[in-house]
């Protein structure tokens, strides 16, 4: 499994392009553009070099640690899988594609869309070091325009953009993503009600054209979740230093709690369940919700079912879980 934090050689990257910036001011803009990010402003408000700096110190360590998790999850369904190709939709920093090059050493072609010039100029100096992704392709332009010239990938992630787009846009940019598609198609969301909405709406267009599911469903159906539930899932990172100063937070970790669905062109085999909240464990027994290909159900294992027991005591939300050595009961009803 690749580690949520970032690699050695980003983290000095970023180092870097901090020397001489203050970052008072970087924490200032950061603050700014997380205001815009939530009154719907997309990477608007991304114009200079400061700008882009500022946001990849508060958010690319987050964002880097969900697309990790959601490719872990990715390489334990399909562990033969080994793309050669990467496409990065949404690039902004890079950050999915530093994710992707870390959890596929099979990767050697790697091209990136993105309309931010700041973003885009950021993305390239942190390549710069790099061995493997010095030479990227990095093309500047709306999604939709640029991914219509962009060629077909092994691999195609789409990392926290699609929230930044209308529902028409969004549709459409699905369709084009998924025949931009050789392989799987990533896409991952904040782990909000709305970022799920978007998640499942793209699950169900695609699936629909042929798509099937490889994580974190261990089905192609609809989704069992009835509101106010929805599927989401949370991953833990460090904190870099300058990444509290930007933030003002004191703690040395994060969680981040992210939505996503990996769709595959070939159907996969046995899925395993998935594990859906933190399990509950008691000196009586272990309650876990998993979602199965049967639907979601509240499993209960008994500390007296020893084996099973034991194994239950090893999930973790987020887990994808085959069955126990003893057969457990569906205990929700």
């Amino acid at each position: 499994m690749t580690s949520p934090d970032l690699p050695a050689e980003l983290k000095a990257a970023l180092d870097g392009k901090l020397r001489g910036f203050s970052r008072n001011d970087a924490a200032g803009r950061s603050a700014s553009i997380s205001k815009t990010y939530r009154e719907g402003g997309g990477s608007g408000g991304i114009r200079s070099e400061v700008d882009a700096l500022a946001y990849a110190l508060a958010r690319m360590p987050a964002t880097y640690a969900a697309v990790t998790a959601s490719l872990n999850a990715l390489a334990e369904i399909r562990p033969d899988f080994a793309p050669n190709s990467l496409l990065d939709v949404g690039a902004g920093p890079g950050t999915a594609t530093w994710a992707a090059a870390e959890a596929f050493s099979s990767l050697q072609d790697f091209a990136l869309l993105d309309a931010n010039d700041a973003l885009r100029t950021l993305a390239l100096g942190l390549f710069t070091d790099s061995f493997r992704l010095r030479d990227v392709s990095y093309e500047r332009g709306e999604a939709r325009a640029a991914l219509a010239k962009a060629d077909a990938a092994d691999l195609v992630v789409a990392s926290y953009m699609i929230g930044e787009i209308g529902d028409g846009e969004r549709r459409a940019l699905a369709d084009l993503m998924w025949q931009k598609t050789r392989d799987t198609l990533l896409v991952v969301e904040p782990g909000t009600p709305a970022g799920y909405a978007r998640i499942i709406a793209l699950r169900e267009q695609l699936i629909a054209t042929g798509a099937h599911v490889a994580a974190p469903c261990p089905h192609d159906g609809k989704c069992p979740l009835q509101p106010p539930d929805w599927c989401h899932f949370s991953q833990r990172l460090q904190r870099l230093r300058a990444h509290k100063q930007i933030k003002g937070a004191e703690l040395p970790f994060e969680d981040e709690r992210f939505s996503y669905v990996a769709l595959t062109r070939a159907a996969v085999g046995a899925h395993p369940s998935r594990v859906l909240a933190q399990p509950a464990v008691s000196k009586v027994e272990i309650a876990a919700k998993l979602c199965m290909p049967e639907g979601v159900a509240l499993m209960k294992v008994p500390r007296r079912a020893k084996a099973g027991y034991a194994a239950a005591r090893r999930w973790r939300w987020g887990d994808a879980v085959q069955e126990t050595p003893l057969r457990m009961r569906d205990m929700s009803g």
